[in-house]
């Protein structure tokens, strides 16, 4: 069983990782071509965001590997295959759950990592990307990468959820980590400058809390930083 559970942790490792390496290599390459020279003289920046986001992967590999050997052996989750397990729209709620819940996750534990103390121990490696480019989405210390990586692995065992809309929400926690961080905005401004756009999280609003530091914790939504005060709105340079 031991066995099993390792080579399990192992091969998510590796599908984290590469995910890791395909998404952000491709909007890295994405933003040589929309804004080129954008990341001029970051090079070696880019090599340590790559390092820390790598041991990052490794961190989120192990609980994803535990629960991936738990779902298909044991049974253990609450993560279903077949559409008729439950009414379908069951499948639009579990989403927004899982990322409001993870959101609200990530809200409380990024203002915990901007206490003084636990910046300088831990949340000071992701900001020390000045200015973040898109290797950036996964650079963080090892206490860091722990906070992220046990939230979606918790979730499974409390919310029923399709196997197609946790691997949605993987995709938006992913394709949002890295735009969130590439420095240019992806969204038109008829998205970023709409009703739905005040309340989601894109690269202009992002971008101010990397300039500011204090301000614009959320990582999907804009519901806590609102709730709390502490949305500032979108970043004062234009993306």
């Amino acid at each position: 069983m031991l066995a099993a559970i390792i080579i399990s942790a192992i091969a998510m490792t590796a599908i984290v990782a590469v995910r890791y390496l395909i998404t952000s290599g491709g909007f890295a390459w994405a933003t040589h071509k929309v804004r080129p020279g954008l990341y001029k003289g970051l090079e070696p920046q880019m090599r340590r965001e790559i390092l820390w986001s790598l041991a990052s992967a490794a961190i989120y590999g192990v609980p994803a590997g535990v629960v991936a050997w738990g779902w298909q052996e044991m049974g253990w989750t609450r993560i279903y295959t077949d559409f008729a397990d439950y009414p379908l729209w069951c499948l639009p709620v579990s989403l927004f759950l899982y990322l409001f819940a993870h959101d609200t996750w990530f809200y409380w534990t990024h203002r915990w990592m901007h206490v003084p103390k636990w910046f300088r121990i831990a949340h000071a490696v992701h900001h020390a990307s000045r200015p973040p480019t898109a290797w950036a989405a996964m650079s963080f210390h090892p206490i860091e990468a722990i906070t992220g990586a046990i939230v979606i692995p918790a979730l499974v065992f409390l919310i029923p959820i399709h196997v197609a809309m946790l691997g949605l929400v993987l995709l938006v926690m992913t394709v949002m980590g890295v735009t969130n961080h590439m420095g240019w905005e992806m969204f038109p401004r008829w998205i970023v400058h709409s009703r739905l756009g005040d309340w989601l999280i894109t690269a202009s609003h992002h971008q101010r809390h990397h300039d500011e530091y204090l301000c614009n914790f959320g990582l999907y939504f804009r519901f806590w930083d609102r709730l709390c005060g502490t949305d500032r709105g979108l970043s004062a340079r234009s993306l």
